[in-house]
């Protein structure tokens, strides 16, 4: 689908309700926002496609102390996102999201623990995305 000259794609989610991620390509850059997605090969083969990657929003919903939880509801947690996000062969500043309040220093302290290349940094409320 295009809108106002930017294709935006529907990506397959791993969730437990059906979801899905969006790929949003300006043309010069692209976005993608992974949505509610617990461990997806079919995410990373899409998105190693994408030549303008730009920026990367995936969400980091558990601790690691809720690692079970997040398995059961196909999210993701420090230690599954550090599995998936080894499976990006592209550069990309990579922000988190979807994190639990009460538990958003923590785990984003486990998610800063479990990487060692890239540096990602929380999603912030009110950010916005020039690409």
């Amino acid at each position: 689908m295009s809108l106002a000259g930017r294709k935006i794609t529907a990506l397959a989610a791993n969730h437990l309700v059906p979801a899905v991620g969006y790929c949003l390509d300006s043309g010069a850059a692209s976005l993608v926002f992974t949505g509610d997605t617990g461990p997806n090969d079919a995410l990373w083969e899409f998105v190693n496609g994408i030549v303008n990657l730009r920026y990367l929003i995936i969400e980091t919903a558990f601790s690691n102390h809720d690692y079970a939880i997040a398995m059961a509801s196909r999210h993701l947690c420090p230690s599954l996102f550090a599995e998936e996000i080894r499976k990006l062969r592209l550069p990309a500043e990579i922000f988190i999201t979807h994190l639990k309040p009460g538990d958003m220093e923590l785990t984003m302290s486990e998610v800063a623990n479990a990487v060692d290349a890239c540096q990602p940094r929380m999603l912030e409320h009110g950010q916005v995305f020039e690409f």
